[in-house]
């Protein structure tokens, strides 16, 4: 599905309208979806429906979604900041046979009207601005929006106060305010930067017409958009074929899965190396592996320092081993010619999870890249040429403190075989391209795609929606924003999942974007069963073959 700013939005819709798409019908389109969807997720009959309709489209929207509640037996009243003549749109006749309440805002001194509306709604609609906000908002329009937040805050509180239960109940409905419905997004967000005015009401549902903006996934603002749904209004899908920036859906990414024929064996579905782990953090090396096997890779290798084998083959039977040379429980140098001769044959390579950063485990990866001399236990040697010794490398995935090793090289792009697929966090994106956290996060997209095509290779910017980027500038944002994956171990298994599906036979762009997407859906899947607090990253392991079974591909 394609994402779109507002200047293509507004271009889309004007095409659509000469091609003979008017926007009236869009209008009645986008509004009788945006009452489908409330009615999908509220029991409309009975109650109390409040719209605060503005001067333009989105206020018309919110008009025709009053109508259609208000034939679905829902008590509705529409607030209009200003007066929409017949001449302007056809929705206020339209509106008006669903026999509605209507009110003026000019005509309501000091807000005092709508306060009383506000305290007393179920379902509270905000249509006033839509992708043409310009802000900070001022006025009226501002002092609107603080009455109604007041309210609503205050319902919320007195909610949370009049509780007497000392201990919660999960069967006990949130009576904490009313359900709040945003028309593209709140009243007060920039749909390309996603900058948020202090007056704007976070929503509890979001519906958006035809394709999700640029905002919808940047923060602040997609913070307070709540379940974002995107509504279909009859546009002319080729409309949009020169976006180039999509959010990966269930369909596309069920779409880049590899078959899973009745008759395959574990040659079918591929070998992957994992190296991976040190003394301090033998759960990375578990987790990594435990998630390649998981992700469906027919026969999963991890090479490890020979330290900590028995520690991590306790936890993880299915995987086979290469122990490899250390010193003081961290790889060094000499496992490089270990590892080359056991990587032969194998279809992925992931160098990275939990390696750690000291200077032998540095010349272990210089050396595997192929970087001019290097020490060894009995004296010098000189490794393989650059070119020659990565072109022995099965394709390569690099994580965590591979990446933080990687970023120490002088001139690394140049290291890589073609074809691999980079997994940073901000932090270790910062260090890969010299800059700042703050550079990073600041327009994530951008950052991604301009990397990706600067270095030649998949870039997976990892974060609430993370960035999929490929060399040759596409570039898709996954759905996912979860605070439950913000802990410790969750990069590790995003990394043995995209090494899984790369074992299987997807190219790099495809295995990174659709392994992300079945990570966030399988983070979404902990969360529902037990909540974003104390989710741990082998709750999301655990989920993974659910994860691929709501997909629809087992």
């Amino acid at each position: 599905m394609k994402v779109v700013s507002v200047e293509q939005m507004q271009r889309i819709e004007a095409d659509a309208n000469e091609s003979g798409h008017s926007y009236s019908a869009m209008m009645e389109q986008a509004g009788r979806s945006l009452a489908e969807a409330i009615a999908a997720r509220e029991d409309v009959p009975g109650k109390r429906v409040l719209v605060l309709v503005g001067p333009g489209n989105n206020g018309g929207d919110g008009l025709v979604a009053a109508r259609y509640l208000s034939r679905a037996g829902a008590q509705v009243t529409c607030y209009l900041y200003r007066d929409r003549s017949p001449a302007e749109d056809e929705t206020f006749r339209l509106v008006s046979e669903g026999d509605p309440q209507v009110v003026l805002a000019d005509q309501d001194e000091a807000w005092e009207g709508l306060g009383g509306l506000v305290e007393e709604t179920d379902i509270l609609i905000d249509a006033l601005l839509g992708t043409g906000t310009r802000l900070p908002l001022r006025g009226p329009l501002a002092e609107m929006l603080d009455a109604v937040g007041t309210v609503v805050s205050r319902r919320r509180r007195r909610a949370e106060g009049t509780s007497t239960s000392l201990v919660p109940d999960a069967s006990l409905v949130d009576e904490g305010g009313p359900f709040v419905v945003a028309v593209d997004g709140p009243t007060g967000l920039s749909y390309d930067s996603s900058e948020l005015d202090a007056a704007a009401i976070p929503a509890d549902l979001t519906v958006t017409f035809a394709y999700p903006k640029l905002g919808h996934f940047r923060f602040p603002g997609a913070g307070a958009l709540g379940e974002l749904v995107v509504a279909d209004i009859g546009i002319d899908p080729a409309l949009a074929d020169d976006v180039a920036l999509e959010v990966v859906t269930a369909a596309t990414a069920r779409g880049w899965l590899p078959p899973r024929p009745p008759d395959a064996h574990k040659g079918t579905f591929g070998k992957a190396m994992i190296v991976a782990g040190s003394v301090n953090y033998t759960g990375a090396a578990y987790l990594a592996a435990a998630s390649a096997t998981r992700a469906g890779a027919g026969l999963v290798t991890l090479a490890l320092p020979s330290t900590i084998h028995s520690a991590v083959a306790a936890r993880l039977a299915e995987a086979t081993y290469v122990l490899l040379p250390h010193a003081m429980g961290v790889l060094s140098a000499d496992a490089a010619s270990v590892l080359r001769e056991a990587v032969e044959g194998y279809d992925v390579l992931l160098i990275g999870p939990g390696l750690g950063r000291e200077h032998e485990t540095s010349l272990f990866l210089e050396s595997i890249l192929g970087v001019g001399e290097r020490r060894r236990s009995m004296g010098f040697l000189r490794s393989e040429t650059g070119a020659a010794a990565r072109s022995e490398l099965p394709p390569l995935i690099v994580d965590a403190d591979g990446l933080n090793l990687l970023s120490g090289l002088e001139d690394w792009p140049k290291r890589l075989p073609t074809g691999a697929v980079l997994t940073p966090h901000p932090g270790e994106m910062a260090r890969l391209m010299d800059g700042s956290v703050a550079e990073v996060q600041e327009d994530r997209v951008t950052v991604a795609r301009t990397q990706a095509v600067a270095w030649g290779q998949v870039v997976v910017l990892k974060g609430a929606h993370t960035v999929v980027a490929a060399p040759d500038g596409r570039t898709v944002i996954e759905p996912f924003a979860n605070s439950g994956l913000a802990t410790a171990g969750t990069g590790d298994v995003l990394a043995g999942t995209i090494a899984a599906l790369r074992a299987q036979g997807l190219e790099a762009f495809e295995a990174a974007a659709a392994g992300a997407y079945l990570h966030g859906l399988a983070g979404e899947m902990a969360r529902e069963k037990i909540g974003a607090v104390g989710m741990v990253a082998g709750d999301v392991l655990a989920s993974l073959p659910q994860a691929f079974r709501r997909l629809g591909s087992a």
